[in-house]
């Protein structure tokens, strides 16, 4: 089964949205490090099903009116990576957790940074809310989109800043 993509304009930039079948299995984001998700060829489908609820509702997260989404989704990954990637869906909308919280949450305790690497390769960014993974100061680290997006899609779920419109 092919891969089809749409580009959709966002707040924090342009986001490439991947479907197959009747599931979305990436988000990527417009300077996305090449190679950092893994797919196979892929052709441009803006009228996709998937895609086009994709798009609408991430235009509801930004716009403030989403807090929990509503998509099929299918992680494509190792078996340790889809562990980690589905403990980030149960994160709540607007709360963080860290590394070692995800780690703990999946039952090994010693795999911080393997948690840490796999949050790095999630494919189904926003979603799979890997910006609300951060370290154990409090600090923000690493994120695909830049720290200055991690920043602002916290805030946005906090309500420190107003929705953020297209």
């Amino acid at each position: 089964m092919s891969y089809v993509y749409k580009i959709v304009a966002s707040p924090v930039g342009k986001l490439k949205l991947v479907a197959r079948g009747a599931s979305l299995v990436a988000i990527l984001w417009e300077n996305d490090r090449p190679g950092r998700v893994k797919l196979g060829e892929m052709h441009e489908a803006d009228d996709d099903p998937v895609l086009v609820e994709t798009a609408r509702q991430l235009a509801e997260y930004f716009a403030g009116t989403r807090t929990r989404f509503e998509v099929a989704t299918e992680f494509i990954g190792t078996e340790f990576q889809k562990k980690v990637w589905n403990a980030l869906l149960t994160i709540p909308f607007g709360e963080t957790r860290s590394y070692r919280d995800i780690a703990v949450q999946i039952g090994d305790v010693n795999a911080t940074r393997a948690v840490g690497a796999a949050n790095g390769r999630n494919p189904i960014s926003i979603i799979a809310p890997c910006h609300r993974v951060i370290g154990a100061s409090g600090d923000l680290t690493g994120f695909a989109g830049g720290i200055q997006t991690k920043a602002t899609l916290i805030a946005l779920e906090s309500g420190a800043v107003q929705p953020l419109l297209i």
